[in-house]
């Protein structure tokens, strides 16, 4: 009997890049209140963002620590909009070198990266002033960050020039900005001024037109004089700070929508004269994981830190004044000097769920007519990477085992490496065993770099939309490379445990009913069978669904064989055949399932 339905891996990826990477047309970015989740283009949307300043970082180094944020699995770069960096004096405006945030804009598109935006006007930040420039101080009565009529008067001005160069980046203008805050924690300042809330939000919705979202974030204290009607309510906490509680007094403010930390603190700054200050990889990585179990959307503040260059550091008043240092590391989980951290690679594995399978893509600079040395070196294959050249396979990388392949191609053809964890260390070794690619390939003599990384949910995908995205079958070939397989069929009777057998097939996952069995490795053994407990199964003729994963290759005549009884090592079985062969369509029929 024939497969019924039958897709490759990469068409099965496109509703995943469609939500990274959408069409101008029909694009938005809103809250759903009623399922509480973010809707990008009218898809359920999650955002996993991280902060980096462009003020912070030089010009020529955007690039690197943008793409080395996308590869960790974001989606979502944060960042801030420093009022002082950019009008020195009143009138005078500055976006160019280091100061062209547009540029910046443009860096972070090309790394597939969305943007929130925080142009205050005050940020904080531990930037000089709070990002407010120094000049306001010439009117020695001015109240800043309040409704006083000579600071609103500054604000007005600097926004009618910031804003509106800003709008054509919007994201439903074919932009990468997806929502933008209004003012910043400004519950814990003591003013608790609303009419100059209600001002800024005024002058926002004035310029940048109803469709963008806007929101505010504060600490939990601070959510009763930092919210405003009308504005998205978001909460700042750390890792040990009470998740439960803080979200639960957050819902006090916005009773429906998506949860949202808009920062999670990944590090501490530093004072002149004190201890650096960091926190645990573990305590940052198990509060990463909360949240995200939750369906909360996380800025981890800071991703990148950077450097305060030149004398742009500020300084806090804590009972005394404490300059902020130079350096502002962070202890974030890329260095100042745009290392990688054991923290990022921790993290990494949280965002892709620590498990399964990862995508990475990237194209060929050139083209490559003749066979080419295609290699990851010292090891970095962690574990067993398949690799694609527009859709066609070409073999795999394995941890320990196979260290090279040879390959050809167009310029500019796409490379896609699918990333397999094969499990995480658990006895032997004390080291952290960190997965994905942890080197850049290496193509003849050219390291390959700005891979983007799609942190790839197989699970939900086979649970929830592959049952509704299904293609045509066609012939398989051989190697096939990631391809999925499904059909469905029934059981007479009650039926029993029983256990899968894949005779011919390579190695991959298998899903019954949804519920993920484990991984198949026929070829290699010796486990040739895949325990199936009677619970998962529908029985007295109803309709049960299998899928499969094939990684590497499936037999030109793919059945799958029900047995009473495991093969672990050859032992003997009785056998009742389903065929997968594509000659022959029909209706699926019933099963006799013998229990043990």
């Amino acid at each position: 009997m024939a497969p019924r339905k039958r897709l490759s891996l990469p068409v099965l990826l496109l509703p995943l890049l469609s939500l990274l990477l959408p069409q101008a047309d029909n694009r938005s970015f809103i809250v759903d209140r009623i399922n509480d989740r973010f809707l990008l283009d009218g898809a359920p949307f999650r955002y996993v963002s991280g902060s980096l300043h462009y003020f912070r970082v030089p010009r020529v180094l955007w690039a690197d620590r943008l793409f080395k944020m996308r590869m960790s699995g974001l989606n979502t770069v944060q960042f801030y909009v420093p009022w002082n960096y950019h009008e020195p004096e009143p009138g005078v405006y500055n976006f160019n070198g280091s100061r062209d945030l547009f540029a910046f804009l443009k860096e972070a598109s090309l790394a597939n990266l969305l943007v929130i935006l925080r142009p205050g006007p005050y940020i904080c930040a531990e930037w000089d002033m709070g990002g407010l420039p120094a000049w306001l101080l010439q009117k020695p009565e001015i109240n800043l960050r309040t409704s006083d009529p000579d600071f609103l008067a500054a604000v007005d001005s600097w926004f009618k020039v910031l804003l509106p160069k800003l709008y054509p980046w919007l994201y439903h203008n074919g932009g990468n900005i997806i929502s933008i805050q209004v003012e910043n924690e400004y519950g814990s300042y003591r003013a608790c001024d609303v009419n100059y809330m209600k001002h800024l939000a005024g002058l926002f919705r004035a310029l940048l037109g109803d469709r963008i979202l806007l929101f505010t974030t504060d600490g939990p204290e601070g959510l009763r004089c930092g919210s405003l009607q009308g504005l998205y309510t978001t909460v700042d906490f750390g890792p040990a700070d009470n998740m439960t509680k803080i979200f639960a007094l957050l819902r006090n403010y916005e009773p429906h929508g998506p949860l949202v930390n808009s920062e999670y603190y990944t590090g501490w700054l530093d004072y002149w004269g004190q201890n650096h200050s960091t926190r645990s990889v573990l305590a940052v990585t198990r509060g990463l994981e909360n949240m995200l179990k939750l369906g909360a959307s996380v800025n981890m503040y800071m991703f990148h830190g950077g450097t305060n260059f030149g004398y742009w550091n500020g300084a806090d008043e804590k009972g005394r004044f404490l300059p902020i240092t130079t350096s502002y590391d962070y202890d974030a989980p890329i260095s100042e000097a745009g290392d990688l951290t054991p923290k990022l690679f921790a993290l990494r594995n949280v965002i892709s769920e620590d498990h399964g399978f990862m995508l990475y893509r990237t194209f060929l600079p050139y083209p490559i007519p003749e066979p080419t040395q295609f290699w990851v070196p010292n090891n970095g294959v962690h574990d067993r990477a398949y690799v694609m050249v527009d859709g066609v396979f070409h073999g795999v990388l394995e941890r320990n085992m196979k260290h090279q392949l040879f390959l050809t191609g167009k310029g500019g053809a796409k490379l896609d490496i699918l990333l397999e964890n094969m499990g995480r260390l658990s006895f032997g070794s004390n080291s952290s065993d960190f997965k994905g690619l942890l080197e850049p390939p290496v193509l003849g003599q050219m390291v390959l770099t700005q891979w983007l990384m799609f942190p790839l949910n197989v699970d939900k995908l086979v649970k929830w939309w592959f049952p509704l995205h299904l293609m045509k079958s066609t012939r398989p070939q051989t190697p096939s490379g990631p391809t999925f397989y499904s059909t469905t069929f029934p059981i007479f009777g009650e039926g029993g445990d029983t256990f899968l057998f894949l005779p011919g097939w390579t190695k991959g996952q298998v899903w019954i009913n949804g519920f993920n069995l484990g991984r198949y490795w026929t070829k290699r053994g010796p486990q040739q069978t895949l325990y199936v407990p009677r619970p998962l199964l529908f029985s007295r003729g109803g309709l049960n669904k299998i899928t499969l994963l094939e990684l590497e290759s499936v037999p030109l005549q793919p059945q799958i064989q029900f047995v009473d009884r495991p093969i672990l090592n050859s032992t003997s079985h009785k056998t009742f055949v389903y065929s997968l062969s594509v000659e022959t369509p029909s209706a699926p029929e019933p099963m006799e399932l013998s229990g043990h």
